[in-house]
């Protein structure tokens, strides 16, 4: 790969941006032998017979029992939830309708909600801002979707500025966070049941948003201030903390990209790009190498954010209003942010 080739997948390193941003006795003679013989044959090949008939049934049945299971966790999800512009609610949203679904939620005293994250086990985490600190709340839904409890979670906070520019990832026990001082963005990754936390930080000044996760790697991208160029970089979080220059960069977003994820194995990077008002949203290979198209969709805004289901990997995306593949158009230009 000639050296600019590699520049235009690879992109501009972060520190760059600061330019610009698992015995019997015999019975009888031997001629009496043989039907007794052909007669114990038989019945070991009948016993025989129905045994392995049995076994096929069992296995059948276990199949076809499994197929609902395995049918359920790879459903997409019946509701998404969002943050008023304002932070001063929780909506839940049908999307297979589009209507509210139960009251709206508020935060916590003196706080506004900024961003929301689903969580593997169906519950939600929102994180709440309030003077210099972000907590996170657990909230959970019933069947219907209607909102049952908004749960403070104890030991999880993480200090510094969230803004309009902050971020919010959940896997499994921990979550990663994105606040800002001035234009600097600083990546917290914290482990709910402990409070412990690990924390990347920046010189150069410039957005670090779409977080993902796959396994222990962390994806964002990276957009230094005052430019247009978009780059996919990822951080081991099970390595030292440090740095965000010393992240790896994985590809920078083709023209119109603004939003990127891993898919949950970590092999492919789901792309959203808009030309017009067309939202395309593509496979890619973590070389750049263009992959399948998921869809194309009409939009009513710029591309916000790309959310990737668990269980399934559908993605939710923010442009405007909420769109799903197959899905209906969910409104959304109420929402700062949304996922399902």
């Amino acid at each position: 790969m000639t050296q600019e080739r590699e520049r235009q997948v690879r992109g501009v390193p972060m520190d760059e941006g600061r330019r610009e941003e698992p015995g019997r006795p015999r019975l009888g003679s031997w001629k009496s032998l043989i039907p007794l013989t052909v007669a114990a044959t038989a019945a070991l090949f009948v016993a025989g017979g129905v045994d392995v008939v049995h076994r096929h049934q069992r296995a059948a049945k276990e199949e076809h029992a499994a197929e609902p299971a395995a049918k359920a966790e790879q459903t997409d999800p019946r509701f998404a939830v969002g943050i008023t512009g304002a932070g001063t609610a929780l909506i839940v949203r049908d999307v297979h309708t589009g209507a509210d679904v139960g009251l709206p939620v508020a935060p916590p005293q003196d706080r506004r909600f900024h961003r929301v994250a689903a969580a593997k086990d169906g519950s939600y985490i929102v994180a709440s801002y309030g003077d210099g600190e972000v907590a996170f709340q657990r909230l959970h839904l019933g069947d219907d979707g209607r909102p049952q409890d908004l749960k403070d979670i104890p030991k999880a906070t993480v200090a510094g500025v969230s803004t309009s520019w902050s971020d919010i990832a959940v896997t499994g026990d921990r979550l990663a966070y994105v606040t800002y001082k001035g234009k600097r963005g600083r990546v917290d990754v914290l482990t709910l049941s402990s409070g412990a936390h690990k924390t990347w930080t920046t010189k150069a000044q410039g957005r670090v948003g779409s977080l993902s996760w796959a396994g222990d790697t962390l994806s964002f991208v990276w957009t230094p201030a005052g430019s247009a160029k978009h780059q996919l970089r990822t951080i081991d979080t099970s390595a030292a903390a440090g740095d965000l220059k010393l992240s790896k960069a994985v590809m920078t977003l083709p023209e119109g990209g603004t939003s990127a994820v891993l898919t949950r194995d970590g092999e492919q990077a789901v792309v959203g790009t808009v030309a017009g008002s067309e939202l395309t949203v593509q496979t890619f290979s973590l070389t750049g190498k263009p992959g399948k198209v998921l869809w194309h969709q009409k939009v009513t805004g710029p591309l916000t954010d790309l959310d990737a289901a668990h269980g399934s990997g559908a993605v939710l995306a923010t442009a405007g209003d909420l769109y799903a593949n197959g899905l209906p158009t969910v409104p959304g230009k109420d929402l700062a942010d949304a996922t399902w």
